[in-house]
């Protein structure tokens, strides 16, 4: 045991393990701008226990968003993160109603299965949607589900890619308005854990170790962003959201066994 925290082995082993996680899933974070919930809890889960892992992610995403936004806050669409956000907080109240009387595998399921059809959708036609412009339905349609996911199953992530993918953003403004719209999203999160007790010593003390593997791994993806090209970056989104879905499908097939 390591201070309450991480668990299952060698101290030095597990402490190593979840620095090497925690890097490579703010390198993931900080390139693309989305993508760490794959690797980040599932990963962590091995060597500490789910109540502290996911309010370390949370923890750990408030602080590569900070950065992120005080890095290039010129690249932010500010009208898009903050129609994405005010959606979401009418999304919620719908996840959480979800969580607690719907089946999670059966949407798991179902979202898995339309993310993935839309992502290889694009990956192969040569012409993909594209809105020139806000579109205000996209938008609050988008930031809704967000919020409904959120409040679900913590997964924000997938209906603000889309939508980000549909508006073609280049890489840096992408990764910038996500990040505006993580920034206060993981901040009203993390103040549901610690009103439910989940903040605690070794949670915070797993994240100021955890600090060492972050704060490079924030500046390398934005490194990484800056030299991605417009249609290279594309085909990531549409092959990260192809990999979610994917991954949204097995679970709920595993799970619902």
């Amino acid at each position: 045991m390591f201070y309450g925290g991480f668990y299952g082995g060698d101290i030095a082993t597990s402490t190593l393990f979840v620095l090497l996680v925690v890097f490579v899933a703010t390198l993931v974070r900080s390139t693309f701008g989305f993508g760490e919930a794959l690797i980040a809890v599932p990963l962590l889960a091995f060597f500490l226990p789910v109540r502290e892992a996911a309010p370390l992610a949370v923890l750990l995403s408030i602080s590569i968003a900070a950065i992120v936004v005080l890095q290039d806050w010129k690249h932010i669409h500010l009208r898009s993160a903050a129609g994405l956000l005010a959606a979401t907080v009418f999304g919620i109240p719908v996840g959480l109603l979800l969580l607690t009387h719907a089946s999670e595998q059966a949407i798991k399921a179902a979202l898995g299965i339309l993310i993935a059809l839309f992502a290889g959708y694009s990956l192969v036609s040569k012409k993909s949607p594209h809105l020139k412009t806000d579109h205000p339905v996209a938008l609050l349609l988008a930031g809704f589900f967000a919020g409904v996911f959120g409040g679900a199953y913590g997964m924000n992530g997938p209906p603000l890619v889309t939508y980000g993918s549909l508006r073609r953003w280049p890489a840096q403004r992408f990764r910038a308005t996500l990040h505006a719209y993580f920034l206060p999203a993981s901040i009203l999160g993390m103040i549901g854990f610690w009103s439910a007790g989940l903040w605690t010593r070794p949670v915070t003390h797993a994240y100021i170790t955890s600090l060492p593997a972050m704060l490079p791994a924030v500046f390398l993806g934005r490194a990484i962003n800056r030299r991605i090209t417009g249609e290279v970056f594309v085909k990531y989104i549409y092959g990260g959201l192809l990999l979610i879905g994917a991954t949204l499908v097995v679970e709920a097939l595993r799970y619902g066994r």
